[in-house]
């Protein structure tokens, strides 16, 4: 699982990567605005965690960019702003959760782990997406308003709920098995891919869950 992190201190920065690899997660590191907007804009995060006093700009400016362009994933602000304003104004933006520097690792990780079972923050936890409803709760799919609900098997609910958080993109076959990895080893043989998209295609269509060739796959919302 990939999490963007944008954060100017260079050393709170390496001890911030450092412990969220040692958590499993695999980081990419912006220190500066426009390049976390390089990153986002080229990569699937499962999540991403922002600091909100950047050298080019501001990362409030940041988080309703990314809020407005229809990115979902969650976002944990890590700032040293602490006043109630700020938090309030941070969380309008479209933040999903709003840490104040210093802090203790564990609360973050803690913090990080509940965003990751949120997905959305969502208070019914329902993924909506054209015609197809994920429960994440449940791990339960249905096409249709009276589409009967299926559930679903770790690995496809896993595979699902991202193609999910980022419709209309091609996500790449390593993408889609890095997600597969972090859930169970066994299930990252490559072939194994293209098996649960077939799976998923009987669920929800083969029209919502596009190939394109030599690219990967895309959840089309349309």
């Amino acid at each position: 699982m990939r999490l963007l992190l944008v954060e100017d201190d260079d050393l709170l920065a390496e001890s911030l990567a450092e412990a969220l690899e040692d958590e499993g997660y695999r980081v990419d590191v912006a220190g500066r605005a426009g390049e976390a907007n390089a990153l986002i804009d080229s990569e699937a995060y499962a999540l991403a965690v922002l600091d909100l006093g950047l050298p080019d700009g501001s990362g409030l400016d940041l988080l309703q960019r990314w809020r407005q362009a229809g990115y979902r994933l969650p976002i944990l602000v890590l700032t040293a702003r602490d006043s109630w304003e700020d938090k309030v104004v941070g969380l309008r933006r479209g933040a999903d959760d709003y840490l104040t520097k210093p802090y203790h690792e564990a609360e973050l990780l803690a913090r990080l782990h509940a965003l990751l079972r949120r997905g959305t923050g969502s208070p019914t936890a329902m993924l909506s997406v054209a015609d197809v409803v994920l429960d994440e709760q449940t791990h339960q799919v249905r096409r249709g308003s009276e589409g009967d609900w299926q559930v679903l098997t770790a690995t496809e609910f896993c595979l699902l709920r991202y193609l999910m958080h980022h419709p209309d993109r091609v996500l790449s076959k390593a993408q889609l098995l890095e997600q597969l990895y972090t859930l169970d080893q066994d299930a990252a043989a490559p072939n194994l891919v293209e098996v649960y998209v077939g799976r998923l295609r009987r669920l929800v269509g083969k029209a919502r869950i596009q190939t394109r060739r030599g690219q990967g796959y895309l959840f089309a919302s349309h």
